[in-house]
């Protein structure tokens, strides 16, 4: 990256105390702003940190020889320095007099785009988003830069306060061939954008600071006629927009909804919704969280929407590192039950693993039919048999064989991207009955997806990634124990064993306290002995909700209906027979 930031320019406007201070500081390159404020000491501001520069408080006379060495102030209280990109902007008493002063550094960086470059060239729309000092200016500036000298586009900016192409008549060099219409006053913003549309045949728009819900009215008419906007917006993310009347028609407006029954019950939402209006007036928007960490919305119509229906959108993350290296990931933003983010795919990765099997050919081929007199295993047994396969397969190795270990052709073992499931849980069960599964956090490399039904048909994005991979949905009712055994068990093709052996039940036991492992060994025992052999309900004795809810999973997973009754704190389990 280039940088030009013209700061000497700035630093002699400064009295000559402070000007002496900041040429001789160590971290002058990255100063932010300098403040001077009447009757308080001047203050220099960096990136992370402030500090005084003077303990001789600031005085009148010192404002008013900076104010002569700098152009007029406008309606917007902020002048420049004549061919930088500095901007002063002042604050006045009751009476108009200027009594305070933020003197800041503008900074011209070549190269700042290079994490959105690909979408800048597709012709669409953008809007920047981030918190003031991230870099959206300076963004912004770049932006028109490579659109209109390597991109060789018609480019005008609509320069409100003079911050992108600097102050004075002739723009400055960081904006290139764009050229720059500056507005006489801000509230008049809108007109100036429509007037660059009629009068001088722009193929890109560039607009800092849209802020106003005529500023909005104008960029989608802008829009509407077939010209590129890049703008900047207030607000962090594409949430404060939706939530903000006066530019949430920048994502395509909202508006009230009466659903018929029909469609409510469909959607398993209430008769009246929020749904988005329009298309949106930018097809694509950045969120600058910082400034080497951009979040990418590619389609803001696909996020507004999902949004609105209270799912979470999938936005890319792209990372510049300090060698200015990009690297990009997604992450599929749907929270487990113990509050976490779940698994991100980086889509910078290459695959781990060659596909084999039914990936290689994308074709799911169909289980062969056990043979009738194989019997039904237990989870005991089935383990022994693929131990002693183990044992003696080096002893008939064959090189030139290749090994079709999975169901569907997969080598062991089994490596499974799990979406919306606990990945505690799923390591418990793994660890416990010693599944050849390995949890992985890349998409490309998964044989398998083990996901929540709920989260599945809520997730259009997962469905279509699954697609365009042929990686196979399997999916469970619920994140318990019972549920991720069977889910794992089908994905391997090994049957559920009819009686549960010692090792299933350590999964109900796994650090429980002893009030726990009590109650769960009498619900144990009051279905081996009573509910199964004899056919006859058991009540159980009063327990917490915790530990019910324990003991509700252990007669699952024998595949018994159990329910609670009675009233706390007497509420306690009734297990019912098959």
């Amino acid at each position: 990256m280039t940088i030009t930031d013209d700061l000497q320019k700035l630093l002699d406007i400064l009295p000559q105390d402070l000007r002496q201070v900041l040429e001789n500081h160590p971290k002058r390159d990255s100063l932010v702003e300098v403040v001077l404020d009447l009757g308080r000491r001047p203050e220099a501001r960096f990136p992370n940190q402030a500090e005084y520069l003077s303990e001789i408080p600031v005085s009148q006379e010192q404002i008013d020889d900076c104010i002569q060495r700098v152009g007029t102030f406008g309606g917007d209280n902020r002048a420049g320095i004549e061919q930088t990109l500095h901007r002063i902007s002042a604050i006045r008493n009751r009476t108009g007099k200027i009594i305070g002063l933020t003197c800041r550094v503008g900074r011209a960086i070549f190269g700042t785009i290079g994490m959105i470059r690909d979408l800048v060239e597709t012709g669409k729309s953008i809007l920047m988003l981030g918190r003031p000092g991230v870099g959206k200016t300076t963004a912004l500036r770049e932006i028109a830069r490579v659109l209109a000298d390597e991109l060789n586009k018609r480019v005008v900016i609509i320069d409100t306060s003079n911050e992108i192409a600097g102050d004075g008549d002739v723009a400055h060099p960081a904006i290139g061939r764009a050229r720059r219409m500056q507005v006489a006053h801000p509230e008049l913003q809108h007109q100036v954008m429509i007037e660059a549309v009629e009068n001088h045949m722009p193929e890109v728009i560039v607009i800092d600071e849209i802020g106003t819900e005529l500023e909005a009215l104008a960029a989608r008419t802008i829009a509407e006629r077939g010209v590129q906007l890049v703008g900047t917006a207030h607000g962090n993310q594409i949430e404060n927009l939706i939530k903000n009347p006066t530019l949430s028609d920048l994502v395509g407006g909202i508006q009230a909804v009466t659903l018929g029954d029909d469609e409510a019950r469909r959607r398993g939402s209430q008769k009246t919704v929020l749904e988005r209006k329009a298309p949106p007036t930018f097809e694509i928007a950045v969120e600058m969280l910082e400034r080497q960490r951009w979040v990418v919305h590619e389609s803001v119509a696909d996020t507004v929407d999902n949004l609105l229906r209270g799912r979470q959108p999938s936005p890319q993350t792209r990372i510049v590192d300090d060698q200015g290296k990009v690297s990009i990931s997604r992450q599929l933003s749907v929270v487990n039950g113990r509050g976490g983010h779940l698994a991100v795919a980086d889509e910078s990765v290459p695959p781990a693993r060659q596909p084999n099997g039914w990936r290689s050919s994308g074709q799911m081929v169909a289980l062969p039919p056990l043979p009738v007199e194989r019997e039904r295993v237990t989870g005991r047994s089935e383990f022994d048999r693929l131990l002693d396969e183990s044992f003696n397969y080096s002893e008939s190795i064959d090189f030139n064989a290749t090994r079709q270990a999975g169901p569907n052709g997969e080598d062991l073992p089994l490596h499974i991207y799990p979406y919306g499931v606990s990945r505690h849980q799923l390591e418990q069960v793994i660890n416990v009955l010693t599944l050849p599964v390995v949890l992985t956090k890349d998409i490309d490399s998964a044989d398998a997806i083990l996901a929540l039904r709920s989260h599945v048909k809520n997730h259009a994005k997962l469905r279509q990634m699954a697609k365009a991979r042929h990686v196979p949905i399997h999916m469970i009712k619920s994140s318990t124990i019972p549920q991720i055994t069977r889910g794992l068990r089908r994905l391997l093709n090994i049957d559920d064993p009819e009686i549960a052996d010692d090792r299933e039940l350590q999964l109900f036991l796994h650090s429980g306290s002893d009030d726990e492992i009590d109650a769960l060994e009498e619900a144990r025992l009051a279905v081996e002995q009573i509910v199964i052999p004899k056919g006859q309900p058991v009540e159980l004795l009063p327990r917490s909700p915790q530990v019910r809810k324990m003991q509700h999973e252990l007669v699952e997973h024998y595949r018994l209906k159990s329910h609670s009754f009675g009233e706390e704190p007497n509420r306690r389990l009734r297990i019912y027979p098959a």
